[in-house]
């Protein structure tokens, strides 16, 4: 019986495994109309903190794989606005909420702007938040720093290509060359202040 069965999902890839054995092939998805976009939508924003630019690219994607079946042509950018106007989609909030996470990771000024740029926020919405990152930038780089154990975090004095690793780390971790050259040349313990940066 097992033989059967394994062979069966063998000739037949497209089929579904069930608990009683391969069921028929899956049937394609619906094609979307407006109610089901707009249900599509709602799911969304209600399940991830999310942008309209991201959203607006969700439904593009899934317009792409289920086709259109309603009047006219779909609107995702109307739909995305209609989310916006109801307050569900906040495009500064998201911007500023998604800077503060990456500043408590260690993430430096230029990885925040790219992340703010991958999620589609505005050049706007994106200098509002900038003063918040270069405020943070510091602290960024000393939490970055102290997780991977560079400079005064280190166990001991690292030799020339270590450091050179540990400084190129921070500069993939968005951090300012000045500052990142700081950090790593500190020795193990030195207390770094604000005079120091």
């Amino acid at each position: 019986m097992r033989r059967q069965l394994a062979a069966s999902r063998v000739l037949n890839p497209r089929s579904v495994w069930h608990k009683e054995g391969v069921s028929a092939e899956r049937r394609p998805p619906k094609p979307l109309d407006p109610a089901l976009l707009e249900r599509l939508a709602l799911r969304y924003v209600e399940r991830f903190a999310t942008t309209e630019g991201k959203l607006i690219d969700y439904l593009r994607r899934k317009l792409r794989e289920r086709g259109w079946a309603g009047e006219g042509m779909p609107d995702p950018e109307g739909l995305a606005a209609k989310m916006v106007s109801l307050r569900y989609i906040d495009d500064r909030a998201y911007a500023e909420a998604k800077a503060a996470s990456l500043a408590r990771r260690g993430m430096g000024a230029r990885r925040v702007r790219q992340a703010l740029h991958a999620a589609r926020i505005g050049a706007e919405d994106s200098e509002a938040v900038a003063p918040q990152v270069a405020e943070a930038a510091r602290d960024a780089a000393l939490a970055f720093a102290r997780r991977r154990r560079i400079g005064p975090f280190g166990d001991g004095e690292a030799d020339h290509g270590v450091r050179e690793r540990q400084f190129a780390a921070m500069m993939r971790a968005g951090h300012d060359m000045a500052l990142a050259r700081r950090i790593v040349s500190a020795p193990p313990g030195e207390m770094l202040d604000d005079g120091d940066f």
